[in-house]
């Protein structure tokens, strides 16, 4: 199985598994030129912007640990223009999350890191 099909396979689990949750998954890898968010939809009313990793094993550190400063910057600018782009007011209120598997384990981490536009 290769990387991209792995990956697949794994953010449709985070799927199922956020949607068991109660989560109304709206998009899924919405691509723009700075980059892509892998789920996007609501939690209740609030918009969460979903970034999916993954790791067989922990041997290279938790899959949480790869989302970085850099990737949430690069999460936060893509939503934004999500935002814009859908023209969803300004006052919705938003999140962004984390779905870590780790070997068959999904871990929901909510507020796993704050809008980080304009650093």
């Amino acid at each position: 199985m290769n990387k991209r099909s792995v990956g697949s396979a794994r953010e449709k689990l985070a799927s199922a598994y956020l949607m068991k949750q109660g989560v109304r998954i709206t998009d899924r890898n919405f691509r723009v030129r700075q980059g892509e968010i892998d789920l996007i939809g609501y939690d209740g009313d609030v918009l969460v912007f979903f970034e999916v990793k993954y790791r067989k094993s922990a041997a290279y550190g938790l899959p949480q640990e790869a989302v970085g400063r850099n990737k949430q910057l690069q999460i936060c600018k893509v939503a934004a223009f999500y935002r814009n782009f859908h023209k969803i007011p300004g006052d919705t209120p938003l999140r962004y999350d984390v779905v870590a598997i780790l070997g068959e384990e999904v871990t929901w981490i909510k507020n796993a890191f704050p809008e980080r536009i304009g650093w």
